[in-house]
């Protein structure tokens, strides 16, 4: 139970740090010419926390299991324990139901208020409607570049994204229609000079990268990383960059491997990586 309510925190930590939507197992490529001409893909799962079995369990978590246990009775002359008398077990009693009365109103209140924040989190969509989690998709399908966005249940999409274009412009995946607060998966920002900053916040654990992420892949269990603790998303992938640029810096472990017409950057990302994949390449300006 204390793990529970320990994963209901870190959901509840996640989607205040703007963490609504986190990769799961994934694949993903970024191709990035001299010329400025680029083109993304991602192929795997998205998990929308909101729509999730735990922020489910924290709507509905009520003091409803709760049993009262009488607490020790002493007597009023030696301080002596003693046995509690009917009327002090009836008093004990009486004031137990009082606490867990107001504590199901104070519960009451803030769920309606939870469930306020998160509705606005997912841009106005009521994340306790059935229709939510299509509504979800729906909107994702109308925006360029969703190729396929299929509703798996329990807040994971399995989606497949992919565009292309010049990078005359800053560019960051995913961005959802009404959606104010997203950590990106991939951000390219351009430079003055030519240079195009990549970097992918969610694709780590640490505060560096995805914030609380670390405490909930602490909370993964080691033997199966095909499943998250208490629900939470584990992260499992492969970045793949490509460029005919100048590598300029990178924190991959192996660096560049070069062919005849580019190089090729490489991170596998999992709950155990601390450092989110970067990488800076000089393109024509």
């Amino acid at each position: 139970m204390r793990t529970l309510k320990f994963g209901l925190a870190i959901t509840a930590m996640l989607l205040l740090a703007g963490c609504l939507l986190l990769p799961g197992k994934f694949t993903s490529a970024i191709d990035l010419r001299k010329d400025g001409a680029f083109s993304f893909t991602y192929k795997g799962d998205i998990h929308v926390l909101a729509l999730s079995k735990v922020a489910a369990s924290e709507r509905a978590r009520t003091s409803a299991d709760a049993k009262f246990e009488p607490s020790s009775c002493y007597s009023p002359n030696s301080g002596d324990e003693q046995e509690c008398s009917a009327e002090e077990l009836a008093e004990q009693k009486k004031a137990w139901e009082e606490d867990i009365e107001a504590s199901k109103v104070a519960s009451a209140e803030k769920r309606k208020s939870d469930e306020q924040m998160m509705k606005t989190m997912l841009g106005g969509i009521d994340p306790t409607d059935p229709r939510a989690a299509q509504e979800f998709a729906d909107r994702l399908r109308r925006q360029k570049g969703w190729k396929s966005v299929v509703d798996k249940g329990d807040g994971r999409f399995e989606v497949e994204y992919a565009i292309a274009g010049r990078l005359d412009h800053d560019f960051s995946f995913p961005t959802v229609e009404k959606l104010p607060m997203v950590t990106p998966f991939i951000t390219m920002m351009r430079r003055a000079d030519g240079g195009v900053r990549i970097d992918a916040p969610a694709f780590a654990s640490a505060p560096a990268g995805a914030p609380f992420m670390g405490m909930a892949a602490a909370m993964a269990d080691g033997k199966n990383q095909k499943a998250g603790a208490d629900g939470m998303p584990v992260l499992d992938g492969v970045l793949t960059l490509t460029t005919d640029g100048d590598i300029l810096a990178n924190n991959t472990d192996d660096g560049p491997v070069t062919s005849t017409t580019s190089k090729m950057l490489k991170w596998q990302v999992n709950a155990r990586t601390k450092d989110a994949p970067t990488a800076l390449i000089r393109i024509a300006p």
